[in-house]
């Protein structure tokens, strides 16, 4: 180690001493009653030295006045360098700055928001990315352009994203709008599996809902395919009752609402009543005469008392 090397490592003794300079330095660029006790000290080289007092201020805590202070070869004079407010070791600092577009989360947007597409969105790639001219064993080359009349084929003139109308049917820029690559770009294989990742997430195989499932939705009734190569593994959900009604959910979910989980059974119903409608069955008004205990006599006076 060379003597340079340990007289930076060893504080300068004036500018050790030199305590009352960097607290003065420190309240002139502080508020008053902001600077509080000194608390240490470090060599930054050859007769300069930093002193550290503690910062009052509400909202820096753990926060410091760093205050340096130097002194030149053979002087006898401590001059002030910088004053200014550094972190400590156990501050209170702000969360480091992420760009908004790492920030955003699922959900923040809202009506009238605006979402820009990186250029170089791993997610997507060009939708259509044949050649302007078709190789010259296409039927629709140029040599077979004169047959194209004769043909229900129409030549498209350049990429179908840059028609400004939708070719005619049978053209190659209609086959590739019916394929959905009639597009500026398309989704990436990248781009498929971190969909596919991220719904198998929310409504997947390893969600407590599925795992607790009858069955899975592979064979419900209220299963939606969906075309594409996702079609193979996920489909829309369209029983309203279930908590994934209208959500893209893996073919391995499930859920208590599925169709054949508990096909409930048809309530018995009553024997429709028997009514003949053509039979009039007599119903009297009064009881008929000898319909009672006593019989009936013609002398009322012969009657006996208390019989009515």
């Amino acid at each position: 180690m060379s003597a340079a090397t340990t007289r930076s490592r060893t504080p300068d003794r004036l500018c050790a001493e030199a305590v009352d300079l960097a607290r003065a330095a420190a309240e002139e660029a502080a508020a008053p009653g902001i600077v509080g006790e000194h608390v240490g000290l470090v060599s930054e080289g050859d007769r300069v030295v930093t002193h550290f007092f503690e910062c009052k201020e509400l909202g820096y805590r753990g926060w410091r006045w760093a205050v340096t202070v130097a002194r030149a070869s053979r002087a006898k004079f401590v001059t002030l360098d910088e004053t200014v407010l550094l972190p400590g070791p156990d501050a209170l600092l702000a969360p480091e700055w992420v760009p908004w577009s790492e920030r955003l989360r699922p959900g923040d947007m809202g009506p009238g928001d605006l979402l820009p597409t990186d250029a170089e969105d791993l997610r997507l790639e060009p939708g259509f990315t044949g050649e302007d001219e078709p190789p010259p064993n296409s039927p629709v080359s140029r040599e077979m352009a004169e047959l194209v009349e004769a043909e229900d084929a129409e030549v498209a003139g350049g990429r179908p994203a840059t028609l400004p109308v939708a070719p005619r049917r049978g053209s190659i820029a209609a086959v590739a709008e019916e394929l959905g690559l009639r597009r500026a770009r398309v989704l990436s294989r990248y781009g498929l599996h971190v969909a596919a990742d991220r719904w198998e997430e929310g409504y997947g195989p390893k969600t407590a809902m599925a795992q607790a499932a009858p069955a899975s939705c592979v064979s419900c009734g209220f299963l939606n395919p969906i075309g594409g190569s996702l079609g193979q593994a996920f489909g829309v959900c369209a029983n309203e009752f279930s908590p994934a009604d209208g959500h893209v959910v893996s073919l391995s979910y499930g859920c208590g609402g599925h169709s054949e989980a508990a096909v409930m059974p048809k309530p018995p119903r009553p024997a429709a009543p028997v009514i003949d409608e053509t039979r009039v069955d007599p119903f009297p008004l009064r009881p008929s005469p000898d319909s009672g205990s006593v019989s009936i006599t013609t002398d009322e006076s012969s009657a006996e008392l208390g019989h009515s």
